[in-house]
């Protein structure tokens, strides 16, 4: 009788949240997955299409070309940003002078809101009067139309993703520092060097950390809207910078089609889960988990 009394009282504290999540995630969640078999445009009730919307979205020209553009994004900012955040946190985690200005310097990039780094980095890639054409100027370089060439929008937005990376930078400090020093001591009593110490011991003791950092980073850099939105309101030039959630957006709230948009959105669910489950897939046998058997 005081355990179910106690349960009552657990699920009522609980109640606020869990309808929160009913009327404001589930409830959305389930609508969009009705949506997406219907003509809905928001103004009139839905109507029961079937699977029209993911036929057409096979036959739309428009959708691979933005599904292709997210795809090479993601290639060419994820693996860097990994790579760079993991460096300059290896960097950090040495004892040197002004370490925590260091420190605050290259964090410093991730606080800043999305809308002023594209108005911050419209202004360094410009290619009249940017910072990045005028200093290639003074070595005898001409730079090229960083914004207006289908070439180097994708590059030049991969380089915001790896200049705002300090969150990930974090992250992979903290765990470094819980790197057991006994280990590192140990084998370089072995004869261990610095290389070798990296790709035996410290790798391996934060790559649930680096696992973790690849998973948000697959969602983050499928789901990048904010920058090239506002950098590339058109996805112009030839809709280079055109990417899969600009084009959602653009369907569900431009063009009133919120029944082809929700489809989108389904899609692009599966899509990361197939992609998140052939990462754990593929990196089972990489990750260390410390006292797993």
């Amino acid at each position: 009788m005081i355990r179910r009394k106690e349960s009552v009282a657990g699920y009522l504290f609980a109640s606020p949240w869990l309808i929160g999540i009913a009327i404001f995630m589930l409830y959305p969640v389930l609508a969009s997955l009705y949506y997406s078999f219907c003509d809905y445009s928001i103004l009139k009730p839905p109507m029961n299409i079937g699977v029209a919307n993911y036929r057409d979205l096979m036959a739309d020209q428009v959708f691979w070309k933005v599904a292709a553009n997210t795809l090479i994004y993601a290639i060419l900012s994820l693996p860097t940003s990994m790579l760079v955040a993991l460096g300059l946190a290896m960097l950090l985690n040495n004892k040197v002078r002004a370490l925590p200005v260091f420190r605050t310097l290259f964090f410093l990039p991730s606080l800043v809101p999305p809308v002023a780094m594209a108005v911050l980095w419209l202004w360094i890639f410009n290619s009249e009067h940017g910072i990045f054409n005028t200093l290639l100027e003074h070595i005898g370089i001409s730079g090229p139309n960083w914004l207006g060439s289908p070439a180097w929008t994708k590059p030049c937005l991969a380089v915001l993703a790896i200049w705002g990376s300090g969150n990930m930078m974090v992250i992979y400090l903290a765990s470094l520092q819980d790197v057991p020093a006994s280990y590192l001591e140990a084998a370089e009593l072995d004869g261990a060097g610095a290389w070798a110490k990296t790709r035996h011991i410290t790798l391996p003791m934060i790559s649930p950390i680096i696992f973790f950092n690849l998973i948000t980073g697959i969602i983050a850099s499928l789901q990048v809207f904010t920058v090239p939105y506002i950098m590339f309101p058109d996805g112009t030039p030839a809709r280079s910078s055109y990417f899969y959630t600009t084009y959602l957006f653009d369907n569900a709230f431009k063009f009133n089609k919120m029944g082809y948009a929700s489809a989108m959105a389904w899609i692009m669910l599966i899509c990361i889960l197939i992609l998140t489950a052939i990462a754990a897939k593929l990196s089972s046998r990489h990750v260390y988990y410390e006292g797993a058997q």
